[in-house]
């Protein structure tokens, strides 16, 4: 079996948990991690992966077949796809959905530059629960979308807070309202700000002497982030944070409520309960990697989101496979 080759861009939560699901993949292999770092200060799960820094990747354009983006979605992936991008295939999981738009159209230039394939926006949210609300569209077109995230650490809204000047470290909790969920499965149908469905809890630990009424202005009026929620800020020590917040569990629902008929009322509901965040972010920017390469095999082109990849496309068998085991 010939193997796709991978090369991991950005070597933190994302990134180490990009290595664990390729060591799980009989067709796949890690050649290389790129990382803005001193490579002497990585230590990966297997001593024996080689490490470069980012300006080493235009020397390993013949021994990668998908390069994994890792950084965050903040401000990372906007400076990382279109360097990575021109050189490489790529899957990422950029995650601040009203900035896609504006993240696909900068990606989509860089590959059809490039003649290679980028696919954004991977994971689970934007990702799987993309997948299901688009089915739920299809399948009650009269009908209303709800998602509801958590309660769980949000590893792009911790990073987010991180970014501030002064933040030492920092977690952010996406907590959904009881009640909006309640309405939402007697079948209500209600009308639900951003504000009414979620609740986001941050825990800080800032540096020496720093002015903590202005860090908690900043995440507050953080746009596309916080200044839409109801935030609660909380400041603890350094002890607090490592004994408390260093696990990543997250989850959510999505829902499609609907009609069909004149009186038929139905619903339906997809969620996720995960113990890593991160790990399971990557083992989904892993499956589409498969796709990546095979799109590209295929003579394809351009940045595509999941809505673009056929899901046989996800996994390592042939279609007659598929139909025998699966359907």
């Amino acid at each position: 079996m010939t193997k796709i080759r991978i090369g991991i861009a950005g070597y933190g939560n994302v990134g180490r948990g990009v290595e664990n699901a390729i060591s799980q993949c009989e067709d796949m292999e890690l050649v290389a991690i790129f990382s803005r770092r001193e490579p002497k200060l990585i230590k990966p799960a297997n001593i024996e992966d080689k490490v470069y820094t980012f300006d080493d990747a235009c020397k390993h354009t013949n021994d990668i077949d998908v390069m994994m983006l890792c950084g965050g979605s903040a401000t990372d992936l906007m400076e990382h796809i279109p360097y990575f991008a021109a050189m490489y295939n790529c899957v990422d999981s950029f995650d601040t959905h009203a900035r896609i738009p504006e993240y696909f159209a900068l990606a989509d230039k860089t590959a059809n530059k490039s003649k290679k394939i980028t696919i954004i926006s991977t994971g689970w949210d934007p990702g799987l629960f993309s997948l299901f609300r688009v089915l739920g569209m299809a399948c009650l077109p009269n009908g209303c979308d709800y998602t509801f995230w958590g309660k769980g650490l949000s590893q792009g809204h911790s990073d987010a807070i991180r970014r501030i000047k002064g933040v030492k470290f920092a977690a952010q909790y996406t907590i959904p309202v009881d009640n909006a969920i309640d309405e939402v499965r007697k079948g209500n149908n209600p009308m639900l700000s951003a504000r009414q469905k979620h609740i986001r809890e941050c825990f800080v630990v800032t540096e020496p002497d720093e002015d903590m009424n202005l860090i908690e202005q900043k995440i507050k009026t953080m746009p596309f982030y916080f200044c839409d929620y109801d935030t609660l800020v909380h400041f603890i020590s350094e002890e607090e944070y490592h004994a408390e917040h260093t696990k990543m569990p997250h989850g959510g629902f999505v829902f499609r409520t609907g009609k069909t008929g004149k009186e038929n009322a139905h619903r339906l509901e997809f969620s996720l309960h995960l113990d890593s965040n991160p790990e399971f972010t990557a083992n989904v920017m892993v499956a589409y990697a498969r796709a990546a390469h095979r799109l590209y095999l295929q003579g394809e082109v351009g940045a595509r989101t999941v809505f673009d990849i056929p899901i046989g496309m996800l996994v390592p068998y042939a279609k007659e496979e598929l139909r025998k085991r699966v359907l």
